[in-house]
């Protein structure tokens, strides 16, 4: 009996713990073309997907950062 009910919290817990790895980095785009940047803008934008940041790396690549609800997706230039 012990072990059904160590086996039911254990899956509960399972269940409850929502950890996502949802961070998709796009690396593939020149995201020094203004105009490629204007493109995903515009296409993230008609999917409900906000522009939060857009910055400067250490590495000096442009990195676009998007979220929608919980979700981000981080582009950043080839």
């Amino acid at each position: 009996m012990k072990k059904l009910q160590l086996l039911f919290v254990a899956m509960m817990l399972l269940l409850s713990v929502d950890v996502k790895a949802d961070d998709t980095i796009n690396s593939s785009l020149n995201l020094s073309n203004p105009d490629v940047r204007k493109c995903l803008v515009e296409a993230t934008k008609s999917e409900g997907w906000k522009l939060a940041a857009f910055y400067y790396n250490a590495d000096e690549k442009l990195v676009m950062i998007f979220e929608k609800g919980n979700n981000t997706k981080t582009y950043m230039s080839k």
